[in-house]
């Protein structure tokens, strides 16, 4: 990995002046991260953030999460040659020359002036069987007979059966044939074919090159589907203009070896953002803007790599006018929120931010309590209403006898299950009788499961797991008698 830098000191880039750059609303994708409540996203955008990883046993159900409008991905600054125009744009060119032509998808799609415009590259490019005087079928059969497919084979006769349904090129097998290695099957394809055909013409060669490299820093063999169906483009991305350069990026800001793949998995987007006029603005951004310790910046986009592809000027300003207005916080508590948990830029405010600071007034929290448990655990937005924190709050006073203000002091109270870790320790603890007298305390839910039954229980861990185990299947049972 070492080759790979581009320098040794991350501070290189975050104090020179930005260079400019247009901006305009990205293209919503898939979401890594289930959310318990659909109808709190913006129903026009789809959220681009993944699940953040997080220090507490919890139970973390859903964030309330609001895509805002991206930063346009520039071209590569030693790549404009492959660099991809508009999705929409290329679609809508495609049906207009079909109609005018009466050409089918096949033949129009070759033809030198569509060409042009779906995708501008050399006229000597080497990544497409059907570049003039390349014959690369020799080169497909050769490496089909070396290819040892560990995954199952994608069939000629499944292959034909799109040949004749979407008329796919019968010189698209080599490629389709190994991608399906990594556990595409016939669905996935097709919504390639629809979103992004020219991904189908790629190379072998070059295909297996990228792909290997992805391997290489840290990518997951399972998880080379996902990121091809988020991001079909990236088989066109060359490894030493463009992957190469990227990791290199990630690694200057400090993110690990080990995490490399976490993160490209997560937003590999990313990799069709210039690294000079969009990421290294971004990190600028958040060190001399927002005020994030440069400590802070590989935690930071560890937890949440969607922030590199995210328009963070506007979603910083607006999340902290609201939390200073609606709060009274102060600049130090919101950046602390944004760096234990930068998801909280994804989040919307009338839909997700709002209703959870209501919740907390309303069972009796003051501006300054909410303010101390938001600044302590900030994944407290990112919780479910119904599903979570209306439960757990039901608990602590029916249940454990404890006023809210108790939240104020443990508010990782809230992050943690009440299935898995809150109602099995209150039970057992009950059940040996060692539950003191009052409101049961906090502290007790804490510490690691073997502490907790050393400190508290004074009983053998095997035995609390066993008890644990009866109540989840006692659980159990009862919901599906209600169910039935």
């Amino acid at each position: 990995m070492a080759l790979l830098c581009l320098h040794s000191n991350p501070a290189r880039f975050f104090f020179s002046p930005p260079p400019k750059a247009s901006r305009r609303g990205g293209v919503g994708f898939a979401v890594f991260s289930s959310h318990s409540n659909p109808r709190i996203l913006k129903s026009s955008r789809r959220s681009r953030s993944g699940r953040g990883t997080t220090p507490y046993d919890d139970d973390h159900d859903g964030g309330e999460e609001e895509s805002e409008e991206e930063e346009e991905a520039l071209p590569y600054d030693d790549y404009s040659s492959d660099f991809e125009g508009s999705r929409q744009a290329q679609r809508e060119e495609m049906k207009r020359k079909f109609s005018k032509t009466g050409q089918s998808r096949k033949l129009a799609y070759w033809s030198s002036d569509v060409h042009d415009i779906i995708i501008p590259r050399k006229a000597n490019s080497q990544d497409y069987y059907r570049t003039p005087g390349r014959t690369s079928k020799k080169d497909a059969v050769e490496l089909d007979s070396q290819e040892k497919l560990k995954n199952g084979k994608f069939t000629k006769s499944r292959f034909q059966k799109l040949v004749e349904e979407l008329d796919f090129d019968e010189k698209w097998f080599p490629l389709i044939e190994y991608l399906s290695t990594f556990g595409l099957k016939e669905s996935h394809f097709v919504s390639i074919y629809e979103r992004h055909m020219l991904c189908l013409q790629m190379n072998l060669v070059s295909v297996k090159e990228r792909l290997e490299f992805l391997l290489s820093v840290g990518v997951k063999h399972s998880n080379i589907k996902r990121i091809l169906m988020r991001q079909p483009q990236i088989l066109e991305y060359t490894v030493e203009n463009n992957l190469k350069s990227h990791v290199a990026f990630l690694v200057n800001i400090g993110i690990p070896d080990s995490r490399i793949g976490q993160v490209i998995t997560a937003a590999p987007s990313f990799f069709s953002y210039s690294v000079e006029h969009s990421l290294k603005p971004t990190i600028r951004y958040l060190v001399e803007e927002v005020g994030i310790k440069e400590s802070d910046v590989s935690k930071v986009v560890q937890l949440s790599p969607q922030i590199l592809v995210q328009r963070i000027d506007n979603s910083w300003t607006s999340r902290f006018s609201f939390l200073s207005k609606e709060l009274g916080a102060p600049r130090d508590n919101i950046v602390k929120m944004v760096t234990k948990h930068p998801q909280l830029l994804h989040y919307s405010i009338e839909d997700g931010i709002l209703p959870r600071i209501n919740f907390l007034r309303g069972i009796g929290m003051r501006n300054s309590d909410i303010l101390k448990v938001l600044t302590n655990l900030t994944q407290v937005l990112s919780l479910s209403l119904e599903g979570n924190l209306k439960p757990k709050y039901l608990y602590l006073v029916n249940e454990l006898h404890n006023e809210v203000h108790s939240l104020t002091k443990y508010p990782m109270y809230l992050s943690l299950s009440l299935e898995q870790r809150i109602r099995p320790r209150h039970k057992f603890l009950v059940s040996l009788k060692k539950a003191p007298k009052g409101p049961f305390p906090l502290s007790s839910l804490v510490p690691t499961d073997e502490c907790f039954c050393q400190q508290w229980a004074g009983t053998s861990l095997e035995k609390y797991v066993t008890f644990r185990q009866s109540l989840l299947i006692e659980d159990f049972a009862r919901m599906y008698e209600r169910k039935r």
